[in-house]
């Protein structure tokens, strides 16, 4: 099938997002669901806000688009082109979003009770994972650069002695790139893991986009992973919560891997984000080369622009990144020290948006990070210098205030797995008294979605400290039944 979809001729098809134009143009009486039968009982407001075309191609599992859990029409067509063009050996359409990617690859890669080695600033979604397969983790920290205190990646000599502690590890994850973009050795990390014969599941949940343009980081795949979660809908032009499951190899499974995906993805998928998938791969297969190209020459112009026009530090590879393991650095990602202007990059991110109309991926405590994609043009790379200059001469303080600071997140120790955990009684104690429990819920600071706690960990002094700074910093956080950090679920004591 590869080398009968691995051409231009091939790619150019999109027979997902085609099966789905043909059936939204048709004029059937629909005795099926949905409820609003091709948008003629939708909501006034919800008619007017989406159009008429996309009420139409909201459609079930007609037998002309295909079965996502059986495919064997236009949705295995899309999904071999989807493998041949980012260079898998069989890939999955996502409706669920990268979090039931990763939750999908740790079914199918550990038994319950297995250990799986990874990084502590996993996504939550690989909490959840745990969570479901009753894997156990073993977690690497990553290491942090002393100057900003982000974390740089987890470097191969740390995956080297985490394996060498446990070598009964059936697993193990890695996340590739991290929210700021960097990335670590992976290929030496790939080499170590296959020593023992284990499988490399890598979270590129934001690397959709490196397999598209030389001057990128080498992605996951190319590195010799054999599982890679990506989000299409974060770097490529995918719909919201569009994602994908990649393969290659034969360390794993593929039919427990459909298997996982069926007990964890929707029966009813939306085949708007289906075909958005295969729409988003035909754009990249044709024109990803020149589209990056256009994405990293915005990114190199604001890059270099944003110290001098605003004062402000852009993030880039040092070699207290490297040493720390980090060897490459996604130059689609500005990550941005707002600090110098004496602002934190939670009102950093405020202002921009409520005054100067820019929004920001991610705020951070001292750190704003901005997101490139194919999607922008100079004109919002423009707007970013000019808002960033406005904001350190109109905004800012004269000195940088310490209220702000927040140290590295607290180490902790499971004492028990996720899955016990989050089954085990449990009962709300205030915060302040929490320190000494075992913790059983996440704790989850959004965005990014790295968890200050997980199921299973014991609750220290210094980590109670730590989600104290965090309220008064009034971060959003999610996973945890008391957003507002007043209370916490620890397990209750037998």
């Amino acid at each position: 099938m590869a080398a009968e979809t691995n051409n231009a001729t091939a790619q150019a098809q999109a027979p997902l997002l085609q099966a789905l134009q043909a059936q939204a143009q048709r004029s059937d009486a629909a005795f099926y669901t949905p409820g609003h039968k091709r948008g003629q009982g939708s909501p006034a407001a919800l008619a007017r806000l989406l159009g008429t075309a996309a009420l139409r191609s909201d459609l079930p599992e007609l037998p002309e688009l295909d079965d996502l859990f059986a495919p064997s029409g236009p949705i295995a067509e899309a999904q071999a082109l989807a493998a041949a063009a980012f260079g898998a050996d069989r890939s999955w359409f996502l409706v669920n979003g990268s979090s039931c990617g990763i939750a999908a690859a740790m079914l199918a890669a550990c038994d319950p009770g297995d250990k799986i080695v990874l990084p502590r600033n996993s996504h939550q979604s690989a909490i959840s994972g745990a969570i479901t397969s009753g894997a156990m983790p073993v977690f690497v920290e990553p290491a942090c650069e002393p100057s900003s205190g982000l974390a740089a990646g987890v470097a191969p000599a740390a995956i080297d002695a985490a394996l060498a502690h446990h070598p009964d590890a059936r697993a193990v994850l890695v996340v590739r790139p991290t929210y700021q973009g960097f990335c670590n050795d992976l290929a030496a990390i790939a080499d170590r893991v296959h020593r023992d014969g284990i499988p490399l599941l890598v979270d590129e949940a934001h690397g959709a986009h490196l397999a598209f343009h030389p001057e990128l980081p080498q992605s996951a795949l190319a590195a010799g992973a054999d599982l890679v979660v990506q989000s299409s809908h974060k770097t490529l032009g995918a719909l919201t919560q569009a994602a994908m499951l990649h393969c290659q190899g034969a360390r794993i499974d593929t039919e427990r891997i459909a298997s996982a995906l069926q007990l964890l993805q929707s029966s009813s998928p939306n085949y708007a984000l289906l075909a958005s998938l295969d729409a988003a791969r035909q754009q990249m297969a044709l024109e990803g080369n020149a589209r990056m190209a256009q994405t990293l020459a915005l990114a190199k112009r604001a890059r270099d622009r944003i110290p001098h026009q605003a004062g402000l530090p852009v993030l880039g590879l040092t070699p207290s990144h490297r040493s720390g393991g980090a060897s490459a650095l996604d130059p689609t990602r500005l990550t941005v020290d707002v600090s110098p202007a004496g602002l934190s990059g939670f009102a950093a991110d405020g202002l921009l948006r409520d005054w100067l109309g820019v929004t920001a991926e991610c705020p951070l405590p001292h750190h704003l990070t901005f997101a490139l994609s194919l999607g922008n043009a100079a004109s919002d790379t423009d707007c970013l210098i000019r808002s960033l200059a406005i904001l350190s001469e109109q905004f800012g303080c004269a000195r940088a205030s310490a209220a702000f600071a927040l140290g590295e997140r607290p180490p902790s120790d499971l004492s028990r797995s996720p899955r016990e955990a989050f089954f085990a009684p449990s009962q709300s104690l205030p915060l302040e008294r929490a320190a000494g429990e075992v913790s059983a819920e996440s704790v989850c600071p959004y965005p990014p979605g790295i968890p200050v706690l997980v199921p299973g960990e014991a609750i220290a002094p210094a980590t109670v400290a730590y989600l104290q700074q965090l309220r008064r910093l009034g971060v959003r956080i999610t996973g945890c039944r008391d957003p507002h950090l007043r209370a916490l679920r620890v397990v209750r004591a037998p």
